[in-house]
């Protein structure tokens, strides 16, 4: 990928056909998208490289679906169909796609603040350097994903716990964790695979309220065709009907869960004191670690200024389309449209939805163009042209 070195200072305001925030699974499909739309997006990520948060996962991460299932619109993902991917070879995967954008895609570009000004959106971006960008555009696609925004639910009983919590963002691999007794708190597929990948280094059990709900309690082969048929469940748009529910995710069963077998499970702890914990049915023990396996939330505190309404940790649209902004879209939000909207899987098709609908929307807009608008500090700033 070339780095390309630009001094802001020098380009003029001109207004960007659309802007795609975030450069990860969700923002490298839109841009896909986009541009099969006939459109020439600009791509600001905060990171040093494009990918989003896939390297900064824990180390044994694996998608619960083989690559066959997983490859975006014009990609399939390399290797054998039927492997499921790791951790790094997802990361490798996702920087060859945005490697092959035609587009600018902008690095090291934080995005803080989007406002309404003369009848177009206004993108505030600061760099690494500090300085900061003002870029008008007719069209936003927030695509920031949800790992820099965990969720850390208050449970009132670790107010008087005095071990140490952390959220399954900070878990990387079991070695800081060797011979401790730790707690890992969730129901779904990280919980159970961060508590697989403890358990021959530490004793683990996994507590949550609702019971952990197994799509399959063996791994499916990758070759299996219980994966075409879920392929084709994917593409259900009863993505805000099951965003209504409070049920807990189904976790699909890996080697790693397999190998566990059945992961130690109890009901949530009743009460705590200083690293002791008490179970409903009786007893307590000491408990060196609770890890936090409570998922994530979207990512999008720089919407605020536009007063974009958020209910329930959600922006208020339908199918990726703001029911209250026009010309924005979102890419990437848990049951956006379908059961997978938040998974490598689901993200170009919803990409594609929201591209089409967008330019219809906005078939007066000007054409794609140009470049920003003056940084009120000239740099010269390493960005990513894809050719």
């Amino acid at each position: 990928m070339d780095k390309i070195s630009g001094d802001w200072s020098v380009h003029t305001g001109v207004v960007q056909s659309v802007i795609v925030i975030g450069a990860g699974q969700s923002g490298i499909a839109a841009a896909l998208a986009l541009r099969r739309e006939g459109l020439q997006p600009l791509v600001l990520e905060a990171a040093e490289q494009p990918g989003g948060s896939w390297p900064q996962y824990y180390d044994s991460l694996s998608l619960f679906t083989p690559a066959r299932f997983n490859g975006l619109p014009g990609f399939p993902f390399p290797g054998d169909p039927s492997h499921f991917p790791t951790r790094d070879e997802t990361a490798d995967y996702l920087r060859d796609c945005a490697a092959a954008l035609d587009c600018e895609l902008w690095t090291r570009t934080r995005v803080t603040a989007v406002t309404r000004a003369d009848g177009f959106y206004l993108v505030r971006a600061e760099t690494s350097a500090g300085h900061i960008v003002e870029i008008p555009a007719s069209m936003i696609v927030a695509a920031t994903g949800t790992f820099s925004h965990p969720h850390r639910p208050h449970l009132p009983v670790l107010d008087h716990y005095t071990g140490r919590v952390l959220h399954s963002a900070e878990y990387r691999n079991p070695a800081p964790f060797a011979g401790q007794r730790v707690v890992v708190v969730g129901a779904g597929n990280s919980a159970v695979q961060i508590a697989a990948d403890l358990a021959a280094h530490a004793r683990v059990t996994v507590v949550s309220r609702s019971r952990i709900r197994y799509a399959t309690r063996k791994p499916l082969p990758g070759a299996s065709p219980v994966w075409a048929g879920l392929a084709l469940a994917a593409r259900l748009p009863v993505g805000p009907l099951l965003a209504r529910g409070s049920s807990s995710p189904l976790v699909f069963a890996d080697r790693a869960v397999q190998a566990l077998g059945n992961p130690d499970y109890r009901e949530m702890f009743s009460t705590a004191r200083d690293t002791e914990l008490r179970w409903p049915g009786g007893g307590t023990e000491h408990v060196d670690t609770v890890i936090l396996a409570t998922g994530y939330r979207p990512a999008l505190s720089y919407l605020n200024c536009i007063g974009a309404p958020i209910a329930s940790d959600s922006p208020l649209q339908r199918h990726g389309l703001s029911l209250t902004e026009p010309g924005l879209g979102f890419v990437g939000l848990r049951h956006q449209r379908t059961l997978f909207s938040d998974t490598l899987h689901g993200v170009g098709r919803d990409a594609r939805y929201v591209s089409r609908r967008l330019v219809v929307s906005h078939s007066g807009s000007p054409p794609a163009g140009g470049l920003p608008t003056t940084a009120r500090s000239g740099e010269h700033h390493a960005q990513h042209r894809q050719r």
